[in-house]
């Protein structure tokens, strides 16, 4: 088993490195917050219910689920939009595939196209966040399916420190910061 470096806490990378289902909920809380508290959010939402799977979220009660967001430390900052969000994601594993997260990057040896695909048919994962999971899923978790690289490009190519697939340690971390950084510095100019 790959043990994942995403968060500063080892409990919670254990989490993400052995639960499909909280490293897909921390990939969709990847947005307007740190990536460490991102992907800490599963390990939160696990201490406060007791569980971390796509059943129990899903039927969860949706006011008692934000609230569980909102609890300090927060999950999230935008607590009642997210919790709604990983509600969603959950109901559409449950209900398209079994409840079983991996499904969607292993079921009938998809290829990264299809992958890709099926990610970006996920409640809040659109083209950029699919990729740069599909990219996390076959540089740290050896998901090996055809054209996973080109699917993902550029997020899957080698050397380049542009997202979370990168990151394998605190030197990686702070390699995938500074290339962010010139981005937005770009993006600005």
């Amino acid at each position: 088993m790959t043990t994942l470096h995403l968060t500063d806490n080892a409990d919670a990378d254990k989490i993400l490195s052995e639960n499909p289902f909280a490293l897909l909920v921390g990939m969709l809380l990847d947005q307007q917050i740190a990536m460490e508290v991102a992907f800490s959010g599963p390990a939160k939402i696990q201490e406060r219910i007791g569980a971390l799977d796509p059943a129990t979220i899903a039927t969860y009660d949706a006011d008692a689920f934000v609230e569980v967001f909102r609890v300090t430390p927060a999950v999230h900052r935008y607590p009642g939009s997210m919790a709604k969000r990983v509600q969603e994601v959950a109901e559409v594993i449950v209900n398209n595939w079994n409840g079983d997260t991996a499904s969607i990057w292993t079921a009938d040896t998809p290829t990264g196209p299809e992958i890709l695909r099926r990610l970006k048919a996920l409640p809040g994962f659109g083209e950029q966040k699919s990729k740069i999971f599909l990219a996390l899923l076959g540089k740290r978790l050896e998901v090996d399916a055809p054209g996973w690289r080109e699917a993902s490009a550029p997020y899957g190519e080698e050397g380049a420190f542009r997202s979370v697939a990168d990151i394998v340690d605190p030197e990686s971390l702070r390699r995938v910061r500074e290339t962010k950084r010139a981005a937005k510095a770009a993006a600005k100019a």
